[in-house]
């Protein structure tokens, strides 16, 4: 049994649109509303779980938020919900604590009730008070609808629909066309560079979109800096910045997909190294570089879809040096400069790329 999700774009109408746009504002009013209530008990030393918050903001809201009615109370019930866990978290120190959220935040609620009453039908999902809403494409898993977040990016709606599918342990994958019939272990490093290089010998660029529209990016920042805030122009320039972030994302996105997909349909096993991300983005020579390449978001592609394909992943330990030992015949060098690009042993002679040699160090065996 494991949960799937699928994020799915959305094809609303303007009525849609609009009590979307309605429920995601009740949500953010629940959260803020469960906030200002902790910080007031937290004050005369009283801690209130989301149960006593949720009991508190359900006497009030018919009185203070008149216009909840025409809307589904699960957005207020599952922000106020999701503020429980976020506080939870913030007491045994895995985030921050909770900060009010204003209208310009990430536009999103989530839309079940926990019951799975949500139906999706085709290329339909059927949302409360909000009725049938069309899909671009059909969802991809078949099980019970454990929950649904709906949330809006640069101009689209989308549905995040996670499926709890009851048949995984009797999962095996099936081949496509695409998919070699002999596998082989494969050796994965990572770089800025090149995305990934393979100890087969098979390398992924790395399409850098941060860096390719960096100057675009600055332009359209630039006119939002010279536009009056508040005003028609500043919101459509914003709408710009907004548009341009997108496309890098989904460039990114896109290059991981591919690259992980082609990796794990060539691999039996699978070797990959232990990054400590948060210590490399302190270089500031670096740390741009490395933030636009994404290596932590693909290795855990990597990681789950090798995952669903029953397909063993090794991770070395963090100190081993992939890049310092000879994969020919294991001499460790004292001193590897990052500008240095193809590793020399002086132990038996061999010259070889540098990240094909750690990639094949990293090769399970």
């Amino acid at each position: 049994m494991t949960l799937r999700p699928h994020k799915i774009e959305l094809d609303p109408n303007n009525k849609q649109s609009t009590l979307m746009f309605q429920h995601a504002g009740y949500a953010r009013v629940a959260f803020n509303f469960a906030l200002s209530s902790f910080k007031a008990g937290r004050d005369t030393d009283e801690w209130r779980s989301h149960v006593d918050i949720k009991r508190e903001f359900n006497a009030v809201k018919r009185d203070t938020f008149d216009w909840c009615d025409a809307l589904s109370q699960n957005a207020s019930k599952n922000a106020i919900h999701n503020f429980g866990d976020a506080v939870t978290r913030w007491k045994k120190g895995q985030n921050r604590f909770p900060t009010y959220k204003k209208r310009s935040d990430r536009i999103s609620y989530q839309a079940d009730n926990g019951e799975g009453t949500i139906t999706v039908y085709k290329k339909r999902i059927h949302l409360p008070k909000i009725g049938w809403v069309r899909m671009r494409e059909e969802l991809r898993y078949t099980g019970e609808i454990t929950k649904v977040v709906v949330s809006k990016r640069n101009g689209k709606w989308f549905a995040s629909i996670t499926v709890r599918n009851l048949d995984s342990n009797n999962y095996k994958h099936q081949p496509s066309l695409f998919e070699k019939e002999e596998k082989e272990p494969i050796g994965i490093d990572v770089g800025i560079n090149t995305l990934a290089t393979c100890s087969n010998g098979d390398t992924y660029d790395n399409p850098r979109p941060l860096k390719r529209y960096e100057r675009k990016l600055a332009r359209a920042q630039r006119a939002v800096s010279r536009k009056k805030k508040g005003s028609k122009n500043y919101y459509k320039a914003q709408r710009h910045v907004q548009s341009i972030h997108y496309r890098i994302s989904n460039i990114r996105e896109d290059a991981h997909h591919q690259a992980s997909t082609k990796i794990v349909r060539k691999a039996s096993a699978i070797g990959v190294e232990t990054l400590n991300i948060s210590g490399l983005l302190k270089n500031r020579k670096l740390a741009k570089a490395l933030s636009d390449s994404a290596l932590s978001r693909f290795l855990t592609m990597l990681k789950y879809k090798a995952e669903r394909r029953r397909i063993p992943i090794t991770q070395a330990d963090r100190f081993f040096a992939s890049s310092k030992t000879c994969s020919s015949c294991g001499h460790k060098k004292k001193e590897l400069r990052l500008s240095d690009r193809t590793y020399h042993c002086d132990a038996c002679g061999i010259d070889i790329d540098r990240d094909l040699n750690a990639a094949m160090n990293l090769c399970p065996a």
